[in-house]
């Protein structure tokens, strides 16, 4: 089977490669990314030279491009992870989401339709729910819960969503879609709240909380998310929505002191700043369909996970400093000779 996956070189779609390429021999994969200030082509020098791999640069948003990738490849299945995804961006400038977000949707469905791609995967978030009130835990996230957007950036997802199901009424495309929880884990890019923790502790700077920090996320470790998205498209229904989440649900602040005291850092550091505009207070997914379906299960605990995510920053301050620097983006020159504008 050929996967096209389009945000590859970032955060969740480069471990979501690195997952195929591990479990699905038989697979080759096509990563179709436009190098962003998000998307690092370093992350994936380890599976460049891979002969099941290959990779594109090219915005989604760009159909001329696009039918040339789909022509040349004949994708049999296309996993949509390109996106602008920080909260705080989409609040500053909304129109790069909705371009990319939803009209870059719709030139990948409809080059999905033009070449026969038998399954188009739409990568979403929780957060195209809304927020959950804080003092009623027993409130979760089902699939039919209504959509209820808080920031542009989930109203473009959502858009997406919607999209998508358009595209499997109208047009007979073979849709699936999943919304999961906070990802975190290797290669989270540093504007995240994780990643942006352990490197400003690591370096003795102030660590920005929003508000009190009583805000909840539920965290999914970023491999558990890329084995059930794998799962989803070998053997869920088409049409459908399936939520991801870990069961991990988490204070903010309750993060960011774990990760002073994994880090054996003062709890001084932290600094209460301005609450986000519309800022959501409670996520919580209830996974139970895609665990009864399709026998998904997260693995991985969220202590477990958090310390695997430290050790792992620990252990790669070369790939975090490059970007800090911005010498990142001259890994794509190195490869390509090419500037990056």
């Amino acid at each position: 089977m050929t996967i096209l996956v389009t945000g590859g070189a970032g955060f969740i779609g480069s471990n979501f490669i690195f997952y195929l390429l591990r479990h699905r021999p038989d697979d080759r994969v096509i990563c179709v990314d436009s190098l962003t200030y998000a998307g690092n082509l370093s992350t994936l020098s380890s599976v460049m030279q891979d002969q099941r791999f290959r990779f594109y640069r090219a915005d989604i948003c760009d159909r001329e491009a696009i039918g040339e990738i789909f022509q040349k490849e004949r994708p049999d299945v296309v996993v949509n992870f390109a996106a602008e995804s920080h909260v705080d961006r989409s609040i500053l400038d909304p129109s790069a989401f909705l371009r990319t977000n939803i009209f870059g949707a719709s030139v990948l469905m409809d080059a999905s339709l033009q070449y026969g791609v038998s399954r188009y995967h739409q990568v979403s978030t929780d957060e195209v729910y809304g927020d959950l009130p804080l003092d009623k835990p027993e409130l979760m996230f089902t699939e039919t819960t209504p959509l209820r957007t808080s920031s542009p950036y989930s109203a473009s997802k959502a858009s997406a969503d919607l999209l998508a199901q358009a595209y499997f009424r109208t047009y007979g495309l073979g849709v699936t879609i999943s919304r999961c929880s906070n990802n975190y884990g290797p290669y989270h890019f540093p504007e995240k709240l994780i990643p942006l923790m352990i490197i400003n502790a690591l370096n003795d700077r102030p660590l920005p909380v929003y508000g009190k920090g009583e805000n909840v996320r539920d965290w999914l470790y970023v491999e558990d998310h890329c084995a059930a998205i794998d799962l989803i498209l070998r053997k869920g229904r088409e049409g459908e929505v399936y939520n991801i989440g870990g069961h991990n649900e988490r204070k903010n602040i309750d993060i960011v002191r774990l990760i002073c005291g994994e880090l054996n850092k003062p709890e001084s550091l932290i600094e209460f700043v301005d609450d986000r505009k519309g800022h959501d207070l409670r996520y919580a997914i209830d996974p139970h369909k895609i665990e009864t379906e399709l026998g998904w299960r997260s693995k991985v605990s969220f202590d477990e996970g958090i310390r695997k995510t430290i050790q792992w920053y620990l252990e790669n301050r070369s790939w975090w400093q490059t970007i800090l620097s911005g010498e990142y983006q001259d890994y794509y020159r190195m490869m390509y000779g090419k500037s990056d504008e």
